[in-house]
């Protein structure tokens, strides 16, 4: 079979589509950009079409047909890797985790230190991800295991090619300033507090606060959050900015000047998951991980 274009051609249409930017891409691949561009040409010669457009960098129609070619020829390649190496079945080789900042914090360290002492002649690299990252990365061989989540009323499936298997529900709590009336409160709904009250996050507290017709006590002082660090939406309540809905992962190690309570009608849950590749074959190394990940959530 003779191939069309040749797939390293499409690892540099990939980067630079990713990157914006035929410079960035060069940088990044440790080629020329005089280099980028020749390959770049190259393959719209062979395919006919043009496969990028360039101010602004996109891709063209050929060219996301190029691109998810080359995301099924990535994924199958890491898939083979993983195989050869689940073959291995040795004590050495790396093991490359991905969790986002919250898990990465608070379940992974101890089922890091496991794995170290079990073996400790793997390498180990942590990558703190937005979720948003996850799934690409494992797809392209970059990480070999990542933590993700979803909340139970916004279910999201693995998308094909992966395999994800649950690890732990972690509730979605009520955070308000040491000081707020309710701070005494044995629970909070989010229908007990004014709509401009809240600090939304990704947890959004839309259509589950009083509205003005149920006579919401709002003061019009509210303020907007544009960001997905729970972290600082923490920060915003410890200062006494409002309040929010954040998951018990975040606040294991809360400040002082925030409580933090149940709450009810409705209750929500964050599920975390592991997730990988989905092949036959899985490495030792992967496999204790994962072990060690669930010890880990035992133990909270």
């Amino acid at each position: 079979m003779s191939w069309l274009f040749d797939p390293r051609h499409l690892l540099t249409l990939a980067a630079v589509v990713r990157l914006g930017s035929f410079a960035a891409a060069a940088e990044e691949l440790g080629y020329t950009q005089s280099a980028v561009s020749q390959q770049v040409a190259e393959l719209e010669r062979r395919v006919g079409a043009r496969v990028v457009v360039r101010r602004p960098v996109r891709a063209t129609e050929a060219g996301q047909v190029l691109l998810d070619a080359e995301a099924a020829i990535s994924a199958s390649m890491s898939r083979a890797a993983t195989e050869l190496a689940a073959l291995a079945e040795g004590t050495g080789g790396e093991v490359r985790l991905g969790a986002f900042i919250s898990a990465a914090a608070s379940i992974v360290p101890p089922a890091l230190a496991r794995l170290r002492a079990s073996h400790p002649a793997v390498h180990i690299t942590l990558r703190e991800l937005e979720q948003r990252d996850t799934h690409a990365l494992l797809f392209r061989g970059e990480i070999d295991l990542a933590i993700t989540f979803d909340y139970e009323h916004a279910p999201e499936s693995a998308p094909a090619g992966l395999v994800q298997e649950h690890l732990m529900d972690d509730p979605i709590l009520v955070v308000l300033p040491v000081g707020h009336p309710l701070a005494g409160a044995d629970s909070v709904a989010p229908a007990d507090l004014p709509s401009d009250a809240w600090i939304n996050t990704e947890v959004d507290v839309a259509g589950l606060t009083a509205s003005a017709a149920d006579g919401d006590r709002g003061s019009g002082h509210r303020l907007d959050f544009d960001g997905t660090d729970f972290r600082t939406a923490l920060n915003l309540v410890a200062a006494g900015l409002g309040v929010a809905l954040l998951p018990r992962l975040l606040l294991l190690d809360a400040p002082p000047s925030v409580v933090v309570l149940p709450m009810r009608q409705p209750e929500l849950l964050r599920r975390l998951y592991t997730c990988r590749l989905d092949t036959t074959g899985v490495s030792a190394s992967i496999r204790r991980l994962e072990v060690y990940l669930r010890e880990a959530v035992a133990e909270l």
